[in-house]
């Protein structure tokens, strides 16, 4: 018979014992466990792209804590959170204060998070084509999705419609005038003799209705792009979830809110 998991202390930071779900691995440490279910034995198995996330989560953290292995302490994170999405909106003062995470081990969760983030972002082709705003959405869908602040993006095009570069971070935090400067704007644009940019930015309510400095903004950017020669071709406001066709999005061109 199993050992009983032991009872949490009160004087223990916040449990993610609360948050597990009961399983063979509750109670057991990772050695006791049927080799079956240790993480490093089912990546050996099956694969690192064949398990689950919070196989995954096991690895990154390696060992548990008094009364709760890391097994059931990755599932707990994955409970807790839902996914890794949510996940990666944690900061690592949040993470920090569960049962057995700590900041050590908190911080690795982010740098891992961190490094998929980048190298999604580094898999987006330069080739892309950007000739709807759903291809907008595509782009930029993994960095807005866990975004709790604004960022406002340019992407830079060629004479095709063809991103040039990866798309440019103009600015972060509560829009305004002076934090998107033409300047920013167009500084990559003319580096790299674009033909045209589409703006976008990031609405973290998740309601993309654009605000009235969203439309001033935007009209001074489109006179400064005619004034320099670069078209600009939209504007398009993502909602919270950036995820493609949910239509989470106002695209101004389309709207017919602002004349480009």
């Amino acid at each position: 018979m199993g050992q009983q998991r032991s009872e949490a202390n009160p004087d223990d930071k916040e449990s993610l014992a609360d948050t597990t779900y009961e399983s063979a691995a509750s109670g057991w440490t990772v050695h006791e466990m049927p080799e079956r279910i240790r993480p490093r034995e089912e990546v050996e198995r099956v694969g690192v792209e064949n398990v689950a996330d919070d196989v995954l989560l096991s690895l990154l953290l390696r060992t548990g804590t008094t009364g709760l292995n890391v097994v059931d302490m990755a599932r707990g994170l994955m409970k807790r959170y839902g996914n890794l999405t949510n996940l990666s909106s944690a900061s690592v003062e949040e993470l920090a204060q569960l049962r057995g995470i700590g900041r050590g081990k908190a911080q690795i969760i982010k740098a891992a998070l961190e490094i998929g983030k980048r190298l999604n972002s580094e898999l987006v082709p330069r080739a892309s084509k950007i000739r709807t705003p759903d291809d907008v959405l595509r782009v930029l869908a993994d960095r807005v999705r866990s975004l709790d602040h604004e960022v406002f993006w340019a992407l830079v095009l060629d004479a095709k419609n063809a991103l040039k570069c990866q798309p440019v971070d103009v600015s972060s935090g509560l829009l305004d005038a002076s934090l998107v400067h033409p300047r920013e704007v167009f500084r990559e644009a003319i580096r790299s003799a674009a033909a045209a940019v589409v703006l976008a930015h990031n609405h973290p309510s998740g309601d993309p209705t654009p605000s009235a400095e969203d439309l001033r903004i935007t009209k001074q950017l489109v006179a400064a792009g005619n004034i320099v020669d670069i078209k600009v071709l939209d504007h398009v406001i993502i909602g919270k979830s950036g995820m493609p066709g949910d239509r989470a999005y106002v695209s101004m061109r389309e709207n017919g809110i602002v004349e480009f």
